[in-house]
């Protein structure tokens, strides 16, 4: 492995592209501009949308970016070893320019000779086709796969596996290009039967790591292979080659074919040091170190609560710097959630004073190269966290002792509101410390729960009424 940090590695793709044409765009902001169909920036082609889908980008037709990006459906998976909420993007992008094979030979090069990852360790992914709906296999990324693994002396093999079920029965054989069905088609809608006419999609062709010192899990199949969530392989970068459009009886060529590339910077640091943790990368373990000062305890002997608070105070530090405040609402409710979260493991590990001021200003050193804005927000962003955590802090132990009052009964719906109506428990935040305490829940929680909350909101309505 080579000596290249996760700064090096960003600084490195960003060079490698624009020493090949590609001009280099900022960042966006996490929470998206005049988009109200999503609360953050959830990828790294988000913010492209516009220019994908036919519109000329003011800098050209190749471009380059490192995108930070936020998904919370991720946030219960938070704790494994590759799960984030909080990650950034490498992109990159040909607006109606190249297309396969330039792509696939600089992202080859790129992951090879730059950040120098073994070529016997990565496995690809290509579409398998689509009959009913006219689109063939790929057989041409296959065949460029099938060269660069060739002129690094590798022997492939490709292997049809169609869905991830059959994939987990069977295995791969050895193979190191394997095709799946809908896991390597791209379009907006998840599936070519959901797009509506006019709707651009293409296949994509995904890049995998293989750490052969991690023991499959049976839970996840009988067999390993890329898409396996047992954390034995994990994806570096996915590359999609928009080049249909839906019509009234099939698809037809798009009349300008776009990539979309898009690379996970902390899993390719990860794969770089040789380890598949994501959290001991240079923009995560001082983080975690810090946690280890503050607590007394080590990593080892902790690793879900110092991951969760890694992630969660990165991701709220940065949510912070784009303008983001804690509230009951939109992006505050999730910045709120994230520290509440982070608040709640961070007494697990018997951090009891205020301890967010560290991680943030940790957090900005960390990015100081990189987003220098986030040091120059670094205070306001330290004194709008600490605040919430304070607030939090009451409110957390007046929750637990009434979760703890529940103990050798159930709790219900109406419990659990009450506790996210007179103290702030986040809903989540209460089931989850419900079951890590060993507190039992009703199996109707939910129903009763929003049958509460409509409740409140109708007298909260007509209450309106009667004041106007």
């Amino acid at each position: 492995m080579t000596g290249i940090d996760a700064d090096g590695i960003r600084s490195a793709f960003i060079d490698h592209l624009a020493r090949r044409g590609h001009a280099v765009i900022p960042r966006a902001s996490l929470v998206p501009d005049d988009d109200p169909t999503t609360l953050f920036t959830g990828s790294g082609m988000q913010p492209l949308v516009p220019y994908l889908l036919g519109a000329d980008h003011p800098a050209g037709a190749r471009l380059v970016d490192s995108q930070t990006c936020l998904r919370v459906q991720d946030i219960e998976e938070v704790g494994d070893n590759r799960h984030t909420t909080f990650f950034e993007m490498l992109g990159s992008w040909s607006l109606g320019d190249y297309f396969k094979d330039v792509q696939l030979r600089q992202f080859w090069e790129f992951l090879t000779a730059t950040v120098g990852l073994d070529p016997a360790r990565i496995h690809v992914s290509c579409f398998i086709g689509d009959e009913p709906h006219g689109i063939p296999k790929d057989e041409e990324s296959a065949a460029l796969w099938t060269e660069l693994f060739t002129a690094a002396g590798v022997d492939a093999g490709q292997v049809d596996l169609d869905t991830e079920e059959h994939a987990a029965q069977v295995g791969t054989g050895g193979a190191r290009i394997v095709f799946y069905g809908a896991k390597n088609w791209w379009c907006r809608e998840g599936a070519a039967e959901r797009m509506p006419v006019g709707e651009p999609g293409g296949p994509d062709t995904e890049v995998f790591y293989l750490f052969p010192h991690v023991e499959h899990d049976p839970a996840y199949g009988l067999h390993c292979h890329p898409n396996c969530d047992c954390g034995r392989f994990i994806e570096l970068g996915n590359s999609v080659f928009m080049e249909y459009r839906r019509t009234e009886t099939g698809f037809e060529p798009l009349p300008r074919r776009n990539v979309d590339y898009g690379g996970g910077l902390e899993r390719i640091a990860a794969a770089a040091i040789d380890s598949p943790d994501v959290f001991r990368i240079s923009l995560l373990w001082p983080i975690v170190e810090r946690l280890e000062a503050l607590s007394g305890r080590i990593y080892e002997d902790e690793t879900l609560a110092m991951r969760v608070i890694a992630d969660h105070l990165r991701g709220a530090t940065f949510l912070a710097v784009d303008g983001v405040r804690p509230s009951n609402k939109a992006q505050g409710y999730v910045l709120r959630r994230l520290v509440r979260r982070a608040v709640r493991f961070a007494v697990d590990l018997g951090i009891e004073d205020n301890f967010f001021p560290h991680v943030v200003t940790t957090v900005a050193a960390t990015y100081a190269s990189a987003y220098p804005e986030v040091a120059a927000a670094a205070d306001d962003v330290v004194d709008v966290l600490a605040r919430e955590e304070q607030v939090f802090r009451r409110t957390l132990r007046r929750g637990l002792e009434r979760l703890e009052s529940h103990r050798g009964s159930v709790v219900t719906g109406a419990d659990l509101f009450a506790l996210h109506d007179t103290y702030g428990f986040p809903i989540e935040l209460s089931t989850e410390v419900a079951g890590a305490e060993g507190i039992a829940v009703s199996d109707t929680w939910r129903t009763e729960f929003d049958d509460h909350m409509a409740a409140q909101r109708a007298r909260s309505r007509a209450a309106t009424r009667e004041s106007g």
